[in-house]
């Protein structure tokens, strides 16, 4: 029964995405996006979207992100150097790895992603544009009593 579950891959995303960061292209200094991305190469600088925008960032097998990621939905196949902001969903997949704190609506995690740092669920009834406030606040907090 559970070797059914460990190879069946996370559900793969029909998310449309406007703009690429290809393998061999390196970003240093912070991205604000209004569409949602998929980086295969290298950002160095913190990745944010408006608040009220359902933009995702997608971290593809090559890509590496150094600095906080917050966004509406976030996928990482790659590696996360920083904290992650997902309002409403977070996925790692097979082979990720994350150093850096992560707050979420809802999180999906494949067998094989490393996560090191703080998981911590944004609070239930979040819709109203406090829960990355109260997120942040509740990361601090873990932070400061480590």
């Amino acid at each position: 029964m559970f070797e059914k579950l460990r190879d069946k891959p996370l559900a793969s995303s029909q998310e449309r995405f406007e703009t690429l960061i290809g393998r061999t292209t390196q970003i240093y200094g912070r991205l604000v996006l209004v569409d949602s991305v998929r980086i295969d190469g290298k950002v160095v600088g913190n990745i944010e979207t408006a608040k009220e925008s359902k933009v995702t960032v997608a971290i593809g097998a090559s890509g590496e992100v150094s600095g906080d990621v917050t966004a509406h939905r976030v996928m990482v196949a790659g590696k996360v150097e920083g904290n992650i902001y997902a309002s409403e969903r977070v996925e790692f997949h097979k082979d990720s790895v994350v150093h850096g704190d992560i707050s979420y609506g809802s999180i999906a995690v494949e067998h094989g992603a490393r996560l090191l740092g703080l998981v911590i669920q944004n609070p239930v009834g979040g819709a109203n544009g406090t829960a990355g406030a109260e997120a942040n606040s509740a990361i601090r907090q873990a932070q400061a009593s480590k």
